[in-house]
């Protein structure tokens, strides 16, 4: 499905749902989530739990990319190999997922694996729940209980992400860029060159906030000129002349702008310390610890007001743990 024409973005959920206006709209997005789940806990009024336990935003974001990261190198040792567009979608959802909860609330080490396991099937990678977990690496009985933990979540990540399952990733623009090169840009002899540099970019955009604030297009364009760049090659005529840009001042224009802003976003990105993730790691243990008995199962499971519906988990969060993924 998430290999949708790159023409239909304009016309998807999207850009309607999932393309923010800039920076400061995510963060607070993010704070919002964070607040909210600070105000329900307190709301329980359980000793122990106090404002002292709480991540904040900044320590929320440190634990963010360091389970991003682990979804990024599950996916680069999955066995059969994975698609690029599987892990573009993969880190979308967990993207999405967490920019209206909490990793407070949800752990990140359960839902980057239903992440994984959805876009899968929504990309028709065709893969069994076995093999999924299978790559895990731990043994059987370890398999069989983190495949029950992205079973009990899935629903909840597909209510979480609206039912917007589509994503639509630049790597198909990339290769339609090149291609446009190799027939319509004789300047460039050979417009394989820039691929590798262009995918590496790619792979480090799937990092960054690049996919909530871009176009698929603008991302991909972006990938391919910087790769030029590093080459030595200057592309400007391909903008000017083959893309019909220039006359159209305002729109190369915001062009630039948007190239510049999705390269600073990257040269920015930092993966965080060691130290500061095993103290936060820490924390986090502490508050699904502390406030596990009242998690919301409803949410869970998707159900709204049927008491007697809901049921209770198959295992508890702490039966599988960051331990179980450190043979990734």
């Amino acid at each position: 499905m998430s290999t949708a024409s790159p023409a239909m973005y304009h016309n998807s959920s999207q850009k309607k749902y999932w393309t923010f206006e800039n920076e400061a709209a995510l963060e607070k997005l993010r704070q919002e989530a964070n607040q909210k789940f600070r105000s329900k806990a307190l709301s329980i009024r359980k000793p122990g739990i106090n404002d002292s336990i709480f991540l904040d935003p900044r320590e929320e974001k440190v634990l963010f990319k360091h389970y991003e990261k682990r979804l990024l190198d599950l996916c680069s040792i999955f066995k059969p190999a994975m698609p690029k567009s599987v892990v573009g979608t993969a880190c979308m959802y967990f993207r999405r997922f967490y920019l209206n909860n909490s990793l407070m609330e949800y752990h990140p080490r359960t839902i980057m694996l239903t992440c994984a396991y959805l876009s899968c099937k929504v990309d028709e990678f065709n893969v069994s729940s076995t093999q999924f977990v299978g790559n895990l690496q731990e043994n059987p009985a370890a398999q069989e209980r983190a495949l029950e933990q992205i079973l009990e979540y899935e629903l909840l990540l597909i209510q979480q992400l609206n039912f917007h399952l589509v994503v639509h990733n630049p790597y198909r623009p990339m290769e339609g860029f090149l291609i446009d090169l190799k027939t319509r840009y004789p300047l460039l002899e050979n417009p394989e060159v820039l691929r590798k540099n262009a995918e590496d970019f790619l792979n480090r955009a799937a990092m960054t906030d690049a996919g909530l604030l871009f176009s698929p297009s603008q991302i991909a364009l972006t990938a391919v000129l910087n790769s030029a760049a590093r080459a030595g090659l200057n592309m400007e005529t391909y903008l000017t002349e083959c893309m019909g840009l220039k006359d159209n001042k305002e729109t190369l224009s915001k062009m630039y702008d948007a190239m510049r802003r999705i390269t600073i976003l990257i040269k920015e990105y930092e993966l965080p310390r060691t130290d500061e993730v095993n103290i936060y790691k820490q924390k986090l243990e502490r508050i699904h610890a502390e406030c596990a008995p009242n998690t919301n199962l409803k949410r869970k499971h998707g159900y709204e007001d049927d008491d007697h519906v809901v049921k209770k988990p198959l295992i508890t969060e702490e039966e599988w743990t960051d331990e179980d993924l450190d043979a990734l």
